[in-house]
């Protein structure tokens, strides 16, 4: 059996905790941010988890089991 590549923008975009989770960033961060509250802002700031119901999703592009 062949090595699996990893997809390149799943490897630039998660994370895997060491719990076996997958951190992401937020979006809505980049550009256009003087219409933001201060607030809003500094949520997006803060790192988020991948939702359940993509973890397998993301973890078969990770090629994680």
């Amino acid at each position: 059996m062949p090595k699996l590549k990893t997809k390149s923008s799943a490897k630039k975009r998660f994370k895997v905790t060491g719990s076996g989770k997958l951190k992401r960033k937020h979006a809505f961060k980049s550009h256009i941010l003087t219409k933001k509250s201060k607030k809003r802002k500094l949520k997006l700031t803060h790192d988020g988890l991948v939702h359940k119901a993509d973890e397998a999703n993301i973890k078969q592009q990770l090629n994680l089991k």
